[in-house]
């Protein structure tokens, strides 16, 4: 068995001696070859079966360069902020900031590679990064992971304390460039124009009351300030063995050493944290310009706006080196939530708590209904931890852990969750499992069911045009009441059931270009009757295939009747067409019959 440890000490001498000086591949297998016949004699060799070339500075035979990633963005920051306002509650000036300087910025990437004879390599281009600061459970992560998943760039985030721990964290700061790497499926281009996301920033500053200086935090400030305006990060770590041994065998067969690296130039790197104590800082600041007669001094009722007043020197007096406050040139200042606010959270439909306490129950076939009483309550309770949104899963956990340990047990498949069930929990279940009292216990769920579909219905209002560029899809009033039903029969969020419904449509669209191709007959399907068919298909479980044979069945005959008789080869189904066809065909048939009476 081979000596590891000592094999392993050789291999470092041997990196470190690969990495002053590349050796070719013959001294290689020259040095290897002498270590393992001191080692174990005449008995181990190096086998070569593979010719192995010599790195040939003038060979031209290279690889051709990899074609150039081009940014296909054609977002506008009006149409990002529309999105946000689907998921995202209160925040306006927040939203407003992000859409813009991210549109922006990949905007100006896109620009720059569509002509760059016209801009140019410019000189002080300055990175938009950002720093989002505001109290915990206000939605910082959340906006930034929605714009990520909209604008379809590789996307990383990182927690800042993770660097504060291991003191010197250049390594770990260019791990999150490489995660970029990972993330766009290992295309550089790619990941060249990502999005790094540092969460727990504030937490890096250095400590107010040490004295000298914090170089632990420092260090960490100072190792992300070339990476955050630009460098060129190694995709080979020198401490990973994997990386290296990679490389040595890349060079063992080709006899050239590969050098790939990520530039940081157009990486957008967003930032984030609480920034607990940085309101008594500006304050002070304030306090402190304002001294005299007639001063206006801050009172506690402008707490709430004291952070949009924010300068630099804040931020280098909390504890940030002024380089790296220099490259955060915007801010985004995100407002405490409101009881209020909470309550409109839980309200949203695509609200990832109530969504998530459905498919709890759902897990075992029980359909849970919520009740506008119900929220509010909740959100109430969730206020009062001072924790925002982060609140309102322990407060809908807590208040329904009872439910969802006792009814999996029973025979009840329907839980209207009301202003009761909060406030009398053993009350409310007992009359839950009282057989006498069910027919009003079917009542209630059948009165959320339809105050749920009415609210999904005032969302698609609300959102029309926003839903109708993103997914190219008529809002009708039948499509508005099948989303509704669709979200009330199944536990997910809007966007889902949209793409889900706009997946159909295609498909039934495709039936008519079919028809056209076996039966020679041009059918249109009305909106309303494509809602009808994708009703049945969801929730009959009809097959399109299937669709396809009935159509056939009951259109194909007369509709080439009336095609031989009138000379017309395009028909428009309605909805009653498909109910009747036969009586939808008699009256294309008596039509043409009555203007032939009356021509005559």
């Amino acid at each position: 068995m081979l000596a590891f440890p000592k094999l392993r000490a050789y291999y470092s001498d041997v990196m470190k001696a690969y990495n002053e000086k590349i050796p070719t591949p013959k001294e290689l297998e020259k040095e290897l070859g002498d270590f393992l016949s001191k080692k174990f004699g005449g008995n181990v060799k190096v086998a070569t079966p593979i010719l192995m070339q010599q790195e040939n500075p003038d060979d031209s035979s290279e690889k051709p360069a990899p074609e150039k990633h081009e940014i296909k963005f054609n977002l506008k920051p009006e149409d990002l902020v529309a999105y946000l306002d689907q998921y995202i509650v209160k925040q306006d000036n927040a939203k407003a900031i992000l859409s813009t300087k991210i549109c922006t910025h990949f905007n100006r990437i896109k620009r720059y590679q569509s002509s760059p004879e016209k801009i140019g390599d410019m000189v002080g281009s300055i990175k938009n990064n950002v720093l989002m600061m505001g109290p915990t459970g206000v939605g910082k992560t959340y906006m930034v992971k929605l714009i990520a998943k909209k604008i379809g760039v590789p996307f990383v985030k990182g927690d800042a304390t993770k660097f504060s721990e291991t003191g010197y964290v250049g390594g770990d700061v260019e791990d999150l460039v490489r995660d970029l790497v990972r993330e766009a499926d290992g295309d550089m281009e790619n990941a060249q124009y990502g999005i790094i996301y540092i969460d727990e920033i504030d937490k890096i500053a250095s400590s107010h009351n040490l004295i000298g200086t914090d170089v632990s935090r420092t260090g960490v400030q100072r190792a992300l300030l070339k990476p955050m305006e630009e460098t060129e990060v190694d995709l080979k770590v020198p401490h990973d063995p994997i990386s290296m041994l990679q490389e040595v065998e890349r060079f063992r067969k080709t006899g050239k050493r590969d050098k790939s690296a990520v530039n940081t130039k157009n990486i957008l790197f967003i930032m984030s944290g609480a920034f607990t104590g940085l309101s008594d800082i500006i304050h002070k600041r304030i306090a402190a310009k304002g001294i005299g007669f007639g001063a206006s001094l801050p009172t506690s009722a402008d707490d709430a706006d004291v952070l949009s007043q924010i300068k630099s020197e804040d931020l280098i007096s909390f504890g940030f080196e002024s380089e790296f406050v220099g490259r955060l040139p915007v801010r985004a200042i995100f407002e405490r939530l409101t009881e209020d606010d909470l309550f409109s959270i839980l309200k949203n439909p695509n609200n990832p708590i109530v969504l998530g306490k459905k498919l709890d129950f759902a897990a075992y076939d029980i359909d849970a209904k919520f009740d506008d009483g119900a929220l509010r309550l909740l959100a109430g309770n969730a206020s009062q931890e001072n924790t925002g949104a982060r609140g309102l899963v322990s407060a809908v956990e807590n208040a329904l852990l009872p439910f969802e340990k006792k009814l999996p047990s029973t025979t009840v498949r329907k839980f209207a969750i009301t202003r009761g069930v909060i406030d009398e929990p053993e009350e409310s279940l007992k009359n839950i499992l009282d057989v006498a009292k069910q027919p009003d216990q079917d009542q209630a769920f059948s009165l959320l069911t339809e105050k749920e579909q009415q609210s999904i219905v005032a969302y698609i209002d609300a959102n029309q045009n926003n839903i109708i560029n993103k997914h190219k899809l008529d809002m009708t009033p039948s499509r508005k009441q099948l989303v509704a039903e669709c979200y009330a029969s199944n536990p997910t969020d809007v966007d889902t059931i949209l793409k889900r419904i706009k997946s159909y449509h295609n498909q039934v669209k495709a039936i008519e270009l079919y028809f056209l191709k076996n039966h020679d007959i041009n059918i249109v399907l009305e909106e309303d009757a494509i809602d009808l068919i994708i009703q049945k298909v969801v929730n009959e479980r009809i097959r399109l295939k299937d669709v396809y044979k009935k159509l056939s069945t009951d259109f194909e005959h007369g509709l080439k009747l009336v095609r031989d008789k009138t000379g017309r080869n395009r028909f428009f189904i309605t909805p009653e067409a498909l109910n009747s066809p036969e009586k939808y065909v008699g009256t294309l048939i008596n039509a043409h019959a009555k203007s032939q009476v009356e021509k005559r």
